[in-house]
Parts: structure tokens; sequence; C-alpha cells
């Protein structure tokens, strides 16, 4: 669900895009510990674009217990089945899994993961940020969170609350 996260403010009519350049890609990879042995290329940064649009609104369709969209559930099934990852595993300081071959390769992990969430019971701890413009998906596993992690939403959304109880005061 971090990939989501890339694009801030995604309804507002001024989305913050994150992954802008494919320089920005490779840095958000690295810091997700899947660095390609190829750097990514506009094209990689394309295809991250389209594939993180296509889970979010397989994400909302979860949250909101609504079916699925054929065409994104379609359209990520033939994403997942042209990269085939077979895990291979490396020892060394640490268990490590061997780079992905691509931005494509290490987008595809990453949409692996997103299904997993998305169809197993962590989709039970899934919320969605009530802010209009943000619609952030997350994980909250003791349900207790009201907005998405960014401080923004949060800031926002008790700023609101605060002025409309101050108006049910006064009246």
């Amino acid at each position: 669900m971090n990939l989501l996260a890339t694009r801030g403010r995604t309804f507002s009519a001024a989305p913050v895009e994150r992954l802008a350049t494919p320089g920005l890609l490779a840095s958000w990879l690295e810091r997700c510990e899947l660095v390609p042995v190829t750097a990514p290329d506009q094209d990689d940064l394309d295809h991250f674009h389209r594939v993180r649009e296509t889970l979010r609104s397989l994400a909302l369709a979860t949250v909101d217990e609504q079916a699925p969209p054929a065409e994104a559930v379609a359209g990520l099934a033939d994403f997942l089945a042209e990269h085939d990852d077979p895990v291979r595993l490396i020892a060394g300081d640490r268990l490590h899994r061997e780079a992905p071959a691509s931005a494509g390769h290490a987008l595809a992990r990453i949409a692996r993961q997103a299904v997993d969430q998305l169809t197993g019971a962590d989709r039970r701890a899934l919320k969605v940020c009530p802010e209009h413009d943000c619609r952030g998906v997350f994980i909250d596993p003791p349900g207790r969170r009201r907005w998405c992690p960014s401080p923004a939403c949060a800031s926002r959304g008790r700023v609101r609350a605060l002025r409309a109880r101050r108006t049910a005061e006064e009246q």
C-alpha cells in the first residue's frame, strides 16, 4: 500500500506526484530495498504510475466492500503474468532476496504484496482516509486510526471538526 502514497491528494485539483522522475523512482525503490539491476527509465516510471492507479482502484473497492473493476483485475493479472520472479535467497549479514532484474520486476514484487494484502486477512485492517481529496488507503490493525499517515489530512480533519463544534455551540 506504500506505492499508493507516492501520489498525495490524489482526488484534488492539484495532486502531489512524489515519483515525478526516474531518479525519484530509483530513490524510492532504494528505500524499499528493491534496487533493480538496471536503473529505471521514463517507461518504467510511466508503468509504475499506471500500476499504482490500478492498485488504487482495487484497494478502494476492497475497502468499500464493492466488486473490483473487471478491467483493473484483468490488467493487473496480465502484468503479473508477464513478470515471473522466482524467489532466490542470498545468505549474508542477514537473509536477502536477489535484486530484481528490472524496475518492472520490482514493481511486480510490490504488486504481488499488494494483492496479498487485498485478498488475505489483512484486507480487514485496510482503511481509507476520509479526506475527500486524499482517500489514501492504509493498514490500521488496531482499527483506531481515523486518517491516513499524512499529518496534513489529520490536521485538516481536526480543524474542520473543531470549527463544526464551535459553530454548533454558537447556535
